[in-house]
């Protein structure tokens, strides 16, 4: 189950014109729940599996689906939470929901070292998810704005849920925003900006991006990323033109050119049942994901927020994962040790 605003919406969803559910085999549904005929069954005709199965041990069924920013309104979202308050922003006469204009060599444009402004339909989305999911440990990759909402998130949680966390689940990062970035330059800039009740929350690693290739397909990978188990993953990095080398005279480094960056597809078999991923924009290298993801995920694309989401639908894979679904994506009730 998904908590969406107190809201609960299923794990599983069919294949549809925004959300679908990503699996390696396309063929067969990937094992939902021990009624695997129910399963295959509710797969096949476009029903949403909903885990786990009622007392009887059957799944719930309905066709209905929830959309993860369901009840957000970033207005009030951002003046309740001090969004502003964290970049020293004046929000008079500024609408949060309006989308920055840049032109069209702007965000590839490898001379341009000025941040931009903050966008905070974006931030807000991210605070909020991070909150109503009760996310634990995050793993950002292309350090930012980003980097100071996701710690705020961390630190209204723990604030919130530590005691809990700390009894009941088996977490060995609560509560900590692991940022990877290819610059260890904009990486200071990042840590200077982050307010001083924040810092103890954010812990930076940079490391160099090379062009290699997964499954025959050019691509990005970085030398080396955290060794975490996060339970949101925000995938905003790396700058295409910080790429190193070429598979046979293939870069990122033009304007042309588009992110592929495949640092999730070697994280995946380690990431546990419930991990949320937000990609920001990329949607080549959401595609890209998409099509080369082994375990079942459910995916949608949010076009008006030029976002993409995957989330990581199995089972749980023994008592504490279930806890922790519980506890993060449930109807809100705290799960007893």
């Amino acid at each position: 189950m998904i908590r969406t605003g107190g809201a609960e919406a299923p794990l599983m969803v069919h294949e549809g014109q925004e959300e679908s559910c990503v699996h390696s085999s396309r063929s067969a549904p990937p094992p939902a729940a021990r009624d695997t005929r129910t399963c295959r069954r509710a797969w096949t005709t476009g029903l949403v599996v909903e885990w786990p199965p009622n007392k009887k041990g059957r799944l719930r069924r309905t066709t209905t689906m929830s959309n993860l920013f369901q009840g957000l309104d970033i207005r009030a979202w951002c003046e309740a939470n001090g969004l502003y308050a964290l970049f020293n922003h004046d929000p008079a006469g500024v609408d949060p929901t309006r989308k920055l204009e840049k032109g069209i060599y702007e965000t590839v444009d490898p001379d341009n070292h000025v941040p931009f402004p903050p966008e905070f339909d974006d931030l807000a989305r991210l605070h909020f998810l991070a909150r109503t999911r009760r996310v634990t440990t995050v793993l950002e990759i292309g350090a930012g704005k980003s980097t100071v909402v996701l710690a705020d998130a961390m630190r209204r949680n723990q604030a919130e849920y530590g005691e809990y966390v700390k009894a009941n689940l088996r977490r060995a990062n609560p509560f900590e925003v692991h940022t990877l970035d290819q610059s260890a330059e904009w990486i200071e800039v990042c840590r200077r900006t982050l307010p001083a009740e924040l810092t103890g929350y954010v812990h930076f690693q940079s490391a160099t991006v090379r062009m290699t290739t997964f499954n025959g397909r050019a691509c990005t990978l970085y030398s080396r990323i955290p060794n975490v188990c996060p339970d949101l993953i925000y995938l905003d990095g790396p700058d295409q033109f910080a790429v190193e080398g070429d598979v046979h005279g293939i870069s990122t480094r033009s304007a042309d050119r588009l992110p592929m960056s495949a640092d999730l597809l070697l994280l995946e078999p380690f990431l546990l049942p419930g991990t949320l991923i937000v990609v920001d924009g990329r949607t080549a290298n959401a595609r890209f994901l998409r099509n080369n993801f082994q375990r079942p995920w459910r995916y949608a694309h949010h076009v008006e927020a030029d976002l993409h989401t995957f989330e990581l639908v199995e089972p749980p894979l023994g008592k504490l994962n279930e806890r922790q679904i519980r506890f993060c994506l449930g109807d809100g009730a705290l799960v007893s040790a």
